[in-house]
């Protein structure tokens, strides 16, 4: 009888303190995703989640090829964090991209008509964004740090992968996929919208060199020497729903 009744109260406190785990949980996310009081009681923090789409134009600034944006899409999520006091608000999310553009190439080494490639590349992307308020929340522009994973540069098309890279005597289509991947970018735009729609335009330009893998490949670049650089840069315009 003890034995039992040792039993029923031991369980009975192991699901007492689940209980208070799973409030104290609920608490918590509740309080990331919905409007908060500041402890000093003269203004309130609004924390919000929006998700995010719209389209892309994606180039790679670079002396090595010859190339031409291409167009893509963009989607995503973002948490954002508003003191209405204040001359800004902060956000921070993560968001996909799928891109493309056109590098030049020819079909053989004696070919003197150069076709467009195309080339795809998917990257996800983290930023960390200030957005300064230039009528409330309703215009703001938005600045601020971008980390980016990005693949390969995917040829589209398989049979093109042997054609030479225009400019160059021997360099290949395929030549050219194993790019960086982790690469650094800065973000620079303006946000317009009213309640919780809001629309975003913004503008990437990689600081990092997305090229700089391709100079420890060992692939010719006959007739010059040059060493690869470039800098991606991205134009998205996208709808932004908040909750």
């Amino acid at each position: 009888m003890v034995t039992n009744l040792s039993y029923i109260c031991s369980t009975y406190t192991f699901k007492l303190m689940q209980i208070k785990k799973f409030t104290l949980l609920v608490v918590v996310a509740l309080g990331f995703v919905t409007t908060m009081t500041a402890q000093h009681k003269r203004y309130t923090i609004k924390n919000g989640i929006g998700i995010l789409g719209g389209l892309t134009q994606y180039d790679i600034a670079t002396d090595n090829f010859n190339t031409k944006k291409g167009s893509g899409f963009v989607g995503g999520m973002i948490a954002t964090v508003d003191i209405p006091h204040k001359w800004y608000t902060v956000s921070y999310g993560l968001q996909f991209s799928q891109n493309n553009l056109e590098i030049l190439a020819r079909p053989t080494a004696i070919s003197n008509t150069p076709e467009e490639l195309e080339y795809k590349l998917l990257a996800v992307q983290a930023a960390f964004l200030f957005h300064l308020k230039l009528l409330k929340d309703n215009i703001t522009v938005d600045l601020g740090p971008q980390l980016q994973y990005n693949s390969q540069l995917d040829l589209k098309n398989d049979n093109m992968k042997d054609y030479i890279i225009d400019g160059y005597d021997v360099l290949r289509a395929e030549d050219i996929s194993d790019i960086s991947q982790f690469n650094v970018n800065g973000v620079v735009g303006a946000s317009v919208g009213i309640s919780n729609f809001r629309l975003r335009a913004a503008y990437s330009y990689g600081f990092t060199n997305i090229l700089n893998k391709l100079n420890d490949a060992n692939i010719a670049t006959t007739p010059g020497s040059k060493k690869f650089k470039g800098n991606q840069n991205m134009l998205s315009f996208a709808l932004m729903i908040t909750f």
